[in-house]
């Protein structure tokens, strides 16, 4: 019985989200709520991601707002930023904690592009071991039933111009990311 596309292409999207998700981490200089869902806050006797915690907001291009549901969780939270690297200081203001988001300068831009295109080759050597997992899945039907050579043939040219689409959307997609970067 032939795989089916359907069969592997939420392989290819969980891949292509996930590569997404690394790249909504890389900052632009804009303030966004994703730049803070690399964070886990330890809460509760456990690790917790921070937007579970906690509301974060961007009321403006260079502000992010956290408000803790709990009020106890201000020092883990705060410890929490200062730890993961984002080069962000956060400000315990009441309710809430500010955190000003500063402009990147020209050096850190290009290392940012450096950062994403790491990214997006990791990104692809994921699909290039999805591709392999489901080319040797469907080079195991060889000699089944109901399944000849030709159909192996067609599948494994469908499931490479899938992965070539996928490819090119990262890239499209890493290309627009870059954009952001270098815009100032």
């Amino acid at each position: 019985m032939p795989i089916h596309k359907d069969s592997y292409l939420e392989k290819f999207e969980k891949t292509l989200n996930h590569a997404q998700d690394g790249f909504a981490t890389l900052r632009t200089g804009r303030a966004s709520a994703q730049l803070l869902d690399s964070i886990f806050v330890e809460a509760y006797g456990s690790r917790m991601a921070l937007h579970e915690v906690a509301s974060i907001s961007a009321p403006d291009t260079q502000l992010l707002v956290v408000k803790p549901w709990d009020k106890n969780l201000f020092p883990a939270i705060e410890k929490a930023i200062q730890q993961a690297q984002l080069n962000l200081n956060p400000i315990i203001d009441g309710d809430i904690i500010r955190i000003a988001v500063p402009s990147l300068t020209q050096e850190r831009r290009q290392e940012m592009v450096k950062i994403l295109s790491q990214k997006e080759e990791e990104a692809k050597v994921m699909f290039r071991s999805v591709r392999a997992e489901i080319r040797k899945d469907i080079e195991k039907q060889e000699g089944e039933a109901g399944v000849s050579e030709d159909d192996i043939k067609s599948e494994v040219i469908e499931l490479d111009e899938t992965v070539k689409e996928y490819i090119t959307n990262l890239e499209e997609i890493s290309k627009q990311k870059e954009k952001e970067l270098l815009n100032i």
